[in-house]
């Protein structure tokens, strides 16, 4: 793309009613380090790439529903993260704040909320196997 910058960064933002509580909540969840914070934002790093996960407040922020349901705020996007033991995982995802989905529609698959409402999944990586 012209223009693009010789730094190759490039990343996701969520927006939550306190971004730098959820870039800390996910920073701990995935063992990322925060990589820049603000009083009102901050990002985590993918280790070894080029890449961020970032979180910035907003006061007007309304959290989806999972499952989707008419007429209410929609998932735009979630985040999957492969785990090697799903009861584990989804047991220190929710000592650090996350809440289990009561819909779940796989049985491989763990459907969360994090602190601010947007849905992540936890699933078992079957290359491990």
């Amino acid at each position: 793309m012209l223009g693009r910058s010789r730094t190759d960064w490039w990343g996701v933002v969520l927006e939550a009613p306190d971004g730098v509580a959820l870039a800390n909540f996910y920073a701990s969840l995935l063992g990322w380090p925060i990589a820049k914070q603000e009083h009102d934002s901050a990002a985590i790093a993918v280790p070894g790439t080029s890449s961020y996960l970032a979180f910035q407040s907003s006061p007007d922020y309304v959290p989806p529903v999972w499952p989707s349901a008419d007429g209410r705020q929609q998932m735009m996007m979630h985040i999957d993260i492969a785990v090697d033991n799903l009861a584990a995982a989804v047991a220190d995802a929710v000592e650090l704040g996350a809440t289990l989905a009561e819909f779940q529609p796989q049985e491989d698959v763990r459907v969360l909320l994090d602190p601010a409402g947007h849905p992540f999944c936890l699933y078992f990586d079957h290359e491990l196997d």
